[in-house]
C-alpha cells in the first residue's frame, strides 16, 4: 500500500497539531505510512487543486472550494478565536491603503481582508514572509500578516491599521474564524477519512499532554525563533475547534462561503 502524501505548513499551529504524528509519538493513522511535504499556505492550496497530495492543510477559503475533490475533517484545522490575520503599515502612514501586499490570493486571510475594505485595493500576492520587507521598504502601502509574525509586527516598526480577527467577531456575533482546514482526498473513503481525524486528534492529545517532545520541532521549523512568540501562536489558533470544528466552526465556514472570493 502506497504511503499516504501529507502536506502542511511549518507554522507553529501545524507542526504542533501534526507534531506526534510526524515524530512516530502518536499512532499511524489507519495503520499507514505517511510522507510528508511542507510549503507556504499559498503553494498548499494550489498544489490541493492540482490534486497534488492525499492530505493537505489549505486556508479555510480553499477547502470550501475543492469539495469536489476533497472532503474537510473535522478537526486539525485552525480556528482563531481572540486573533486573527494583520492588516499593518508602516509608521507615520496616513489614510487608506491601496496597495496592500497579501499572502495568496485564495487565503481566508484575503477573502476576509476583502470583505472589511469592501474590496477597496489591489492586492499584491507575495510569499508570507517576504510581506514584512515590502511595507518596511515602502513597495506597497499595508501588508496582510498572517502566521506567527502577526503576532510580532511590532518588532518590526510596523503599525496595526486592521485587526481582522476582531472584525470577524464583530461581524459575526463571536463565530471563530476558520483559517485553515485538513482535507483528505475523497476517494480515500470514509473509513480512512476517520482513521485520519482519530489520527490527528491522538497527535494533538499528545501534543498537548507532553509538550517537550514536540516543541524542538516546532522550533525548527518556525519563521519566529522566540519561544515565548511560538507558545502565544499556538495558544491562538490550537483550541478545542482543532479537536472538533463542531457546529460553530461549520457555521463559520458556512458563513465565509458567502463573503466574495477575488481568486
Amino acid at each position: 500500500m502506497n504511503p499516504l502524501s501529507v502536506a502542511i505548513s511549518p507554522c507553529p499551529n501545524d507542526t504542533f497539531i501534526f507534531g506526534a504524528w510526524v515524530l512516530g509519538l502518536s499512532p499511524a493513522p489507519a495503520g499507514r505510512d505517511s510522507r510528508f511535504f511542507w510549503h507556504d499556505v499559498q503553494e498548499l492550496n494550489q498544489g490541493a487543486l492540482s490534486g497534488a497530495w492525499d492530505v493537505v492543510k489549505v486556508s479555510a477559503a480553499a477547502a470550501l472550494r475543492l469539495q469536489d475533490r476533497y472532503a474537510i475533517l473535522p478537526c486539525g484545522g485552525a480556528f482563531g478565536l481572540e486573533h486573527g490575520p494583520k492588516l499593518v503599515t508602516r509608521e507615520g502612514f496616513r489614510g487608506e491603503p491601496r496597495r496592500i501586499a497579501v499572502p495568496g490570493l485564495d487565503t481566508t486571510a484575503m477573502r476576509v481582508l476583502n470583505a472589511a475594505l469592501h474590496g477597496n485595493f489591489t492586492p499584491v500576492p507575495m510569499i508570507f514572509h517576504a510581506i514584512v520587507d515590502a511595507v518596511q521598504a515602502g513597495e506597497v502601502d499595508a501588508g496582510l500578516l498572517i502566521h506567527e509574525t502577526a503576532l510580532v509586527y511590532d518588532r518590526y516598526g510596523l503599525a496595526l491599521h486592521t485587526d481582522l480577527g476582531q472584525w470577524w467577531r464583530k461581524e459575526t456575533g463571536g463565530l471563530p474564524l476558520p483559517l485553515g482546514c485538513i482535507v483528505a482526498k475523497r476517494e480515500l473513503g470514509d473509513s480512512v477519512h476517520a482513521a485520519l481525524a482519530d489520527g490527528i486528534r491522538a497527535s494533538i492529545l499528545h501534543a498537548r499532554s507532553d509538550r517537550p517532545s514536540v516543541m524542538p520541532f516546532i522550533a525548527a521549523m518556525a519563521r519566529e525563533l522566540d519561544e515565548a512568540t511560538l507558545e502565544q501562536h499556538i495558544a491562538a489558533y490550537v483550541n478545542d475547534f482543532s479537536l472538533d470544528m463542531g457546529p460553530d466552526g461549520q457555521a463559520a465556514l458556512n458563513l465565509l462561503q458567502t463573503f466574495r472570493d477575488l481568486s
